[in-house]
């Protein structure tokens, strides 16, 4: 949960903090007080969209810190995830955020101390928080967020079945554009074809072989230098061993080596050190032993073959014959050579292969509709269960005789999408199956079964909306639910219901309400009101808690607009009791 929410510089806010609490804490405020620009700071804090316009001129620039407090075990994939961007959690397991945004409109994140990308508070928020106001309403309108919502409530097995059509549709879109492509550039793919085999034939001619360039060139240096290499290595050799021809007649390094050696264990005896001294200098006749044998061994191999290296000359050609038309270096044309038999897989158009491509293009589309036939099936039936929970809970949203249903309906052919017959019916095929749901209210028996955005007035919509979200809780989900004004457009004995249904959400997530409604913030576990400043000469709002007689005069201002009258406050008091009552387990 969010334990804590600063906010600097936005909007009518300068400086509040909001201690918020688990269960449900509630916002209001008189109009234009900035309860809005609470909900913005959320926004912004979980990596919504900066507007530079609500940023105050002093101090230039708005910021928004929060605290995240998480249960396991949410805790540890938020953490790891942070921890691997270079973040890391408090002592004591709470998680900073921050987002900071300009008056020129620049934006910094900052996560578990550490500068991060905005995306990383967006892909945070994803998990953590749950935003639903006017908008959210709005969204849920449209068809493809309508299916959406039945595609979570259905469950994991569900969601699985969904990815596996979305899978398999890519791969069968994949295999039919690849097959018609090959068919309608047949020409143009025959001609790459043959130059990239001609290169092939002229590059297996020659056959270049990894590392073959510099290995010439390094053969063609021993070649060239042959006889200096020889005189070098020959008087080397006769140095260490003393054969051939004395150098100045000086002793070989093998005897001279050998007799420092013997004269050294003859006095051994009387001082330790010239003993180990020996020992390293026997150490040394060996290694020049060694040098001595490798030495014979190149002069043995040195070959002045003028022929060889005229083949190495010629080979050296040839490799820059390549070289100039593929690539920089042998490695190079070998790579083009690879890359070049992959493309020609690529352009192949024959026959053999067409018809290939042709039965993996059938076999994909019966998968295709047979994983939508059963996602359809899965569908229908989280659509009956779906229904039937968001009913019962209009019921108690003071919609007694409302009831939700849920149409999963077949896509229509012929929007320029691709068809498939599923059920012995042609229909309409996208990523996510062959199915359009339709969320239907009936208002009254009697009444017409309409789509939402039809059938629903705005505090019907609003409560359709928060029965949803009551049916979602039941199943998970982010355990912090924001609601901005979701109670617009009702009163009485529903806005009753409403602050009774998110009292029962904040037994298992915290929530966060923005409201207008006495009835509602009478069921808080935590009343924080925003209160306008106009006493200097700009207008200012900040944040504090209320409780006990001080709530009572807020609910009484909710009611009446009289905050002071004896009569308001007793039945603030009264609203009060009832909602205490009522949160009870």
């Amino acid at each position: 949960m969010l334990d804590e929410l600063r906010i600097t510089g936005l909007g009518v806010i300068e400086d509040t903090t909001l201690p918020l609490t688990g269960g449900m804490n509630v916002i209001t405020g008189e109009t234009g007080a900035g309860k809005t620009m609470v909900v913005t700071g959320l926004g912004l804090l979980f990596g919504g969209r900066a507007d530079a316009g609500r940023v105050r001129a002093q101090p230039g620039r708005a910021v928004v810190e929060g605290r995240l407090r998480l249960a396991e075990p949410m805790a540890t994939s938020v953490h790891t995830r942070v921890g691997d961007a270079g973040g890391e959690p408090d002592d004591d397991g709470s998680l900073l955020l921050s987002r900071t945004v300009s008056v020129e409109g620049r934006s910094r994140a900052h996560v578990g101390g550490r500068s991060m990308p905005v995306a990383m508070l967006a892909e945070i928020g994803e998990q953590v928080v749950a935003v639903h106001g006017q908008s959210d309403q709005l969204r849920l309108l449209r068809p493809a967020e309508q299916r959406a919502a039945l595609d979570r409530f259905a469950g994991p097995e569900h969601e699985k079945l969904l990815a596996a059509v979305r899978d398999a549709f890519h791969q069968w879109r994949r295999i039919e554009d690849d097959l018609a492509d090959r068919r309608r550039n047949a020409r143009e793919r025959n001609q790459e074809a043959d130059l990239l085999r001609l290169g092939l034939d002229e590059i297996s001619r020659v056959d270049p072989q990894p590392g073959e360039d510099d290995d010439l060139k390094q053969e063609a240096q021993r070649l060239e230098h042959a006889e200096g290499l020889r005189t070098a290595a020959q008087l080397a050799y006769q140095c260490v061993t003393g054969s051939g021809e004395p150098v100045d007649e000086a002793p070989d390094a093998t005897a001279l080596l050998g007799t420092a050696r013997r004269t050294l264990e003859a006095q051994s005896g009387v001082d330790q050190a010239l003993g180990e001294l020996a020992l390293r200098l026997e150490e040394a006749a060996t290694l020049v032993t060694d040098v001595s044998a490798e030495l014979s061994a190149y002069l043995a191999a040195l070959d002045a073959d003028p022929a060889r290296l005229q083949a190495v000359y010629e080979r050296r050609a040839v490799l820059r014959g390549l070289t100039r038309k593929y690539a920089d270096d042998v490695a190079g044309v070998i790579a083009w050579a690879d890359r070049a038999r992959a493309r020609l897989s690529e352009l192949d158009t024959s026959d053999e292969l067409l018809d290939e491509l042709d039965r993996e293009r059938q076999r994909l589309a019966g998968e295709v509709a047979e994983l939508s036939g059963r996602l359809s099936a899965s569908r229908r039936e989280a659509a009956a269960r779906f229904a039937d929970q968001v009913t019962v809970e209009l019921a108690g949203l003071a919609m007694p005789h409302a009831r939700i249903e849920v149409a999963v309906l077949p896509r229509t052919p012929g929007r320029g999408e691709p068809t498939l017959v599923v059920d012995g019916a042609e229909v309409g095929v996208a990523p996510e199956g062959v199915d359009e749901v339709e969320l239907r209210l009936l208002a009254h028996p009697g009444a017409p079964s309409l789509p939402l955005q039809r059938g629903a007035s705005g505090g019907e919509l609003s409560r359709v909306m928060l029965a949803i979200e009551v049916v979602f809780a039941g199943s998970g989900g982010p355990p912090t639910l924001v609601f901005d004004e979701v109670d617009a457009g009702v009163g009485g004995q529903a806005a009753v219901e409403i602050g009774r249904r998110l009292a029962r959400l904040a037994r298992s997530h915290q929530v966060l309400v923005v409201t207008h409604l006495p009835q509602v913030a009478a069921f808080a576990d935590r009343h924080l009101v925003v209160a306008k400043d106009t006493g200097g000469a700009v207008t200012t709002s900040g944040v504090h808690v209320v409780e006990d007689t001080e709530r009572a005069r807020e609910l009484a201002r909710m009611l009446a607009g009289l905050p002071d009258s004896d009569l308001g406050i007793a039945h603030a008091e009264e609203l009060l009791a009832v909602a205490a009552r009522e949160r009870r387990p």
